[in-house]
């Protein structure tokens, strides 16, 4: 039957989905009937991030009742998330069939809304997602449930207020609000910043971007360009660089080789989802830190968008050491004592996850828990990258480092990257956000009823609905027979 459905949907564009989709979400009751006692002037929930984590964690709420939510975001309306500004694949790396954040609704899947539009033979054709495909997908969802992000509004500071949360804003709101919980769905740099390197802090901006920034390739047409790394942002801004009419693009590889397999990859299943949270420290940072020892190679098609270039180079064994700015140009000079030139210089570097760096936090910043706190891991296993990573509750949120210092981070969740070395690769990426999202809700939803089971419970006191009238049954006597002691 489910088959039979997807077949009449087929190329029959947006308007049978999305009539599939309402009915569905009918059947199943959604959203889920509202049960948190309001209070005046407070939002039950606060999002930061309007992108896919933002969008399905707010779905995950609802379906469970809470439906005292904000969702803010500062970028434009449309442009929420990296995949209309600083990601620059041309495809996404997961596998096109998996579901991302359609939360267990087929008819809320890429796949449903690809084939509505193209048919199955287009889908069956279909490699990997473009990256901008994707972003037109999530304006989608985002569309078809009606989602109500707030565009350019940015928060700026956080401050405890009682037993609430004082949220600072600014963009097209200013002021503050008050929530109850705040969670931050903010992607891939939100517990942290692009790394910058020590070795360009002294080089003049002109002359080097993070791949995180806004890069004017066309001005880089005719020069020689120095990419630092070789992950998935590297390849990706090489390939933008070259295509462009970049001179020469030099991959500067640290590593001795390159990597070529995705180890997480090669165990992702739904056990790895639920069990890696409830492993021992020891076990979690084994292998969240061989993960990013073996580092995951950049996409098959993005190392082929730049190799097939003849003026693409990679060399390995080039840890870069300084940068200096000579005649115009740039002196790029690397740790075996050798030296390069180049015009200009892009940092395939990635995000370092530091909740020190995030100005939400204000002075509490310093004592969020962080993992480097708690564990100190074998010689063989060290990583400062995975120690700056922040410790979390199994519920999403903050831990102080002095439990009577700031104890309103535990109404602070950390649904974005920075949650995968305490629960596992749940909020940031597309195979397991869902799960993540629903994981999310139930710890909100708990703690919320937990807060307030007086009024729940004096509710189940005063509950007075009748569910008989009387009209049901008809009441006898019951007479026994005296001398042989039975009922008549």
């Amino acid at each position: 039957m489910t088959d039979d459905n997807a077949h009449k949907i087929d190329g029959q564009g947006l308007g049978a989905l999305e009539s599939r989709l309402r009915e569905d979400l009918k059947f199943l009751c959604w959203p889920g009937k509202a049960w948190v006692p309001a209070r005046d002037g407070v939002s039950d929930v606060v999002i930061i991030g309007g992108g896919m984590c933002g969008m399905v964690a707010w779905m995950a709420l609802k379906t469970g009742g809470i439906h005292d939510i904000r969702l803010l975001d500062r970028s434009p309306a449309g442009r929420e998330g990296p995949w209309l500004t600083y990601a620059r694949m041309e495809t996404l790396r997961s596998p096109k069939e998996l579901t991302g954040p359609a939360y267990g609704h087929g008819s809320l899947s890429f796949q449903a809304w690809y084939r509505a539009q193209c048919g199955t033979d287009a889908w069956d054709a279909l490699d990997k997602i473009p990256r901008p495909m994707w972003m037109e997908y999530l304006r989608w969802y985002r569309r078809v449930l009606d989602i109500p992000v707030e565009n350019e509004v940015s928060v700026d500071l956080v401050e405890p207020e009682g037993d609430l949360l004082r949220l600072h804003l600014s963009g097209a709101q200013s002021g503050s609000v008050l929530c109850r919980k705040l969670v931050f769905a903010t992607g891939r740099d939100g517990t942290g910043k692009p790394n910058i390197p020590n070795f360009v802090r002294n080089l003049d901006q002109r002359f080097w971007a993070h791949s995180a920034d806004e890069i004017d390739f066309a001005a880089l047409k005719g020069k020689r360009v120095a990419v630092v790394g070789v992950g998935a942002s590297a390849v990706d801004n090489a390939a933008e660089a070259l295509e462009h009419g970049a001179a020469e693009v030099r991959h500067l590889i640290r590593r001795p080789e390159m990597p070529t397999v995705n180890k997480m990859m090669g165990i992702g299943s739904f056990g790895f989802t639920a069990g890696y949270a409830r492993l021992p420290d020891a076990w979690r940072w084994r292998f969240m830190q061989y993960s990013f020892a073996t580092q995951t190679p950049p996409p098959h098609g993005s190392t082929l968008r730049v190799s097939r270039h003849p003026n693409a180079y990679f060399h390995f064994g080039k840890a870069v050491t300084s940068t200096t700015e000579h005649r115009g140009a740039v002196q790029v000079g690397f740790a075996d004592g050798t030296g390069y030139e180049t015009d200009f210089v892009i940092l395939g570097t990635g995000f370092a996850t530091d909740p020190m760096a995030r100005t939400e936090f204000g002075g509490v910043a310093d004592d969020i828990l962080l993992w480097q706190d708690v564990y100190t891991p074998p010689a063989e296993e060290r990583s400062a990258d995975l120690g700056r990573f922040p410790y979390l509750n199994p519920d999403f949120t903050f831990r102080a480092k002095n439990e009577d210092s700031a104890p309103w981070l535990s109404n602070v969740y950390c649904f974005n990257y920075g949650a995968a070395a305490s629960l596992g690769k749940v909020s940031g990426d597309v195979p397991g956000i869902s799960e993540g999202a629903a994981w999310l809700a139930r710890e909100i939803a708990a703690k919320f009823y937990f807060e307030d089971v007086d009024q729940h419970w004096n509710g189940m006191l005063e509950y007075a609905m009748p569910e008989l009238d009387g009209s049901e049954w008809t009441p006898s006597e019951l007479q026994a027979d005296q001398k042989k002691g039975k009922v008549a």
